[in-house]
């Protein structure tokens, strides 16, 4: 087994140190989400708190972690006798993005259970996480029905396994942490909301604490077991502390100034239901007993406020997280009683200088310039590369009279455009697919492991072989080979490939705000239906991919919000830049769908024969079966209905700014799906 990397070798990353530990002194806070961007030690702080982590007491044998003093009645692997155990190191399990239900919760062996009665069952990694670690890296890019059993479990303590009317419940409570970088997608409210804490992290820009992370980082690969054991002394006291903390912490009282300051809290921030009121009473607990009190302090209360809000406190899904620390400071002070407080130390101490500011953290210039990972896993990481959406706008093409960026008009909601027919790409909420989860349609032969049941199928299938079998008794003698998997449709996830004019022919300010107001309502529709998206722009003479496909829409917004205009309409190039693109993606992810969505008046100027180039491209596009949507951007008395032409050519169909809105294309699906119907008609 490798040596972890001490966590007390971490050079700054305060808030999230603080936030590992206030959860190993309380499990109940409800675990972290460390969001940042790429190489910043969100996984090496992870993996490095199992190593502080108080060691757990087992009982022998026991596939689920039962402690020997208090077992659980409901254990599979029991019943067990109260009395002695085994002391072993508590885990760290990691969850792998491309993790099965089946990996995750654990299995039935459905065949022994339909024959024999027999509750044969195969732990997962919620059971090896139990009294542990379970670690999450790339949450955000986990299957929402993942998420919703993992959080589930977290919320009850105990995970349940339900197939066919055989169940196995099992003892289910650990230490969530979960990682992500907001370039690659958000997780939706409701999930961050399951979160008790929430830390952003980035990597410093101060040069001399970007040159002890390497000098550590350095040391570290050179020799792990030597650097390590220059931090043992430092490891061993934050060890003996936080057992310190979860011995004093049923001592800790919250009083009612405090409880009134929470509520207050987080009524002024406005975050809905009373989770939030919950998460901060137990993290204003957990801090003051990280800092040795028995009473929770006002800034125990502004820390957990720091800690648990600013995820909650989203408005829409374009918002940054994040807290006004002014508006917080005035509502403590507005609703801070006189509630019998006392601080016996007599100076103040709160528990947000925890790990950060003192807290069993070494100094900076501790032990011969060895170190951590600033960045994530590898030291090759860490250099400050992957610079924030914003910063990496394309430029736009020199020439062709360039204007300033508009800023996109009001959003508004938008009505389902899908990509027709049935496909088989990642769940989501736009088309039809077949999923794994949804309603049943049907019925085949399982293909590798059988993870959903056709229980009427199956018994049909069994059912002519029994006398064959040598049946005798009720139960039903089955083979593998009578095994039916069901079949399911729901909804997947598409890739939605915007191609966006931003020629001089849209240059006028008012027309461009409402271009960009109109994408803008298609990419929170994107969303809130699990895409992917990217941005293709065209103008002056050629086309560039301003955002590559990715789940982050929040990067969409804000390349979009730049866009600057003016120059000629390259149009052709546009749709053979959105060919190249797809044909890339095809590659990488050939089961999720396209769905291309044009925002042109539909002119062609530069260039020899710019109109019949257009044509062209956009029959290339329509002859590999692309869903496409051209929005309209003519105004004016006169218009020519290029935009509709174009829209023919692509065998889609096309629909103007004021019939985006919810309430105006009802028919707009039916007509994507005849245009496709047509054209491959037209093809064929």
């Amino acid at each position: 087994m490798s040596t972890p990397y001490p966590f007390t070798a971490l050079v700054g990353q305060d808030d999230l140190r603080l936030a590992l530990l206030l959860n190993a002194v309380s499990p109940a806070v409800g675990g972290v989400l460390v969001r940042g961007e790429k190489g910043t030690a969100k996984s090496t702080a992870v993996r490095a708190l199992s190593a502080l982590m108080p060691e757990v007491q087992v009982v022998a044998g026991c596939r689920f972690s039962c402690a020997p003093d208090a077992p659980d009645p409901a254990c599979p692997d029991g019943p067990h006798e109260t009395g002695p155990g085994t002391s072993r190191a508590a885990r760290m399990v990691e969850l792998p993005v491309g993790a099965s239900e089946d990996r995750l919760v654990g299995a039935l062996d459905i065949e022994r259970a339909l024959a024999e009665g027999v509750k044969a069952f195969e732990p997962g990694l919620l059971a090896d996480a139990h009294r542990g670690i379970l670690y999450v890296d790339e949450v955000n890019l986990l299957h929402d029905h993942l998420v919703d059993l993992l959080l589930d479990a977290a919320a009850m303590g105990a995970s349940y396994v339900e197939r066919e009317g055989v169940s196995v419940r099992h003892a289910a409570r650990f230490l969530l942490v979960g990682t992500m970088n907001p370039e690659e997608g958000e997780l939706r409210p409701q999930l961050l909301d399951r979160f008790g804490l929430t830390v952003e992290v980035a990597a410093s820009r101060e040069p001399d604490q970007r040159v002890e992370v390497v000098k550590r980082r350095l040391a570290y690969d050179d020799d792990p077991e030597g650097f390590a054991g220059k931090w043992e002394q430092e490891e061993s006291a934050v060890r003996a502390r936080i057992v310190a903390a979860r011995d004093l912490l049923p001592s800790v009282r919250l009083g009612d100034a405090a409880l009134r300051q929470i509520a207050a809290t987080c009524a002024a921030f406005e975050v809905d239901g009373m989770r939030a009121d919950i998460v901060m009473a137990r993290t204003a607990t957990a801090l003051a007993a990280w800092a040795g009190r028995t009473d929770v302090l006002a800034e125990d209360v502004r820390q957990a406020a720091l800690l648990a809000l600013p995820h909650r406190r989203r408005r829409n899904p374009f918002d940054a997280p994040g807290l006004d620390e002014d508006k917080l400071d005035d509502t403590l002070e507005e609703f801070g009683g006189q509630d019998d407080e006392p601080d016996p130390d007599g100076d103040g101490d709160g528990g947000g200088d925890g790990p950060g500011g003192g807290g069993g953290q070494p100094p900076q210039d501790a032990p011969e310039g060895s170190g951590p990972d600033t960045g994530g896993d590898q030291a090759a990481d860490i250099p400050a590369q992957g610079e924030p959406a914003e910063s990496g706008e394309q430029k736009a093409p020199a020439g062709g009279g360039e204007q300033a960026a508009a800023r996109a008009s009001e959003p508004f909601r938008t009505k389902m455009l899908s990509v027709p027919g049935l496909g088989e790409g990642a769940a989501g909420r736009r088309s039809r697919a077949r999923t794994e989860h949804g309603r049943t349609t049907g019925a085949r032969r399982p293909r590798g492991a059988l993870t959903k049941l056709h229980l009427a199928a199956t018994v049909q299938a069994a059912a002519p072989h029994q006398r064959a079998r040598g049946r005798s008794g009720p139960g039903l003698v089955v083979r593998r080979d009578d095994l039916r998997q069901a079949t399911r449709e729901g909804r997947e996830g598409n890739l939605v490939l915007f191609v966006v004019d931003a020629s001089g022919s849209m240059a006028a300010r008012q027309r461009m705000s409402a271009v960009k107001g109109a994408v803008l309502s298609l990419l929170l529709d994107a969303y809130q239906r699990r895409d992917k998206v990217g941005l293709v722009t065209f103008r002056g003479s050629s086309a560039d991919v301003a955002l590559p496909p990715t789940s982050s829409v929040d990067a969409a917004a804000v390349r979009l919000e730049s866009l600057p205009t003016g120059g000629r309409t390259p149009l052709s190039a546009g749709l053979l830049k959105a060919h190249d693109v797809l044909r890339v993606e095809r590659l990488r992810d050939p089961a999720r769908r396209p769905l291309v969505v044009v925002v042109t008046d539909g002119r062609a100027t530069g260039g020899p024969e710019p109109v019949a180039l257009a044509g062209r491209a956009a029959r290339l596009l329509a002859a590999e079966g692309t869903a496409s949507v051209v929005v309209d951007c003519e105004s004016g008395p006169v218009r020519l209905g290029l935009a509709g032409q174009l829209a023919g050519e692509l065998g889609g169909t096309a629909v103007t700014l004021d019939a985006l809105r919810a309430d105006s294309i009802a028919g707009l699906v039916k007509d994507v799906q005849g245009g496709l119907q047509s054209n491959s008609r037209r093809v064929a």
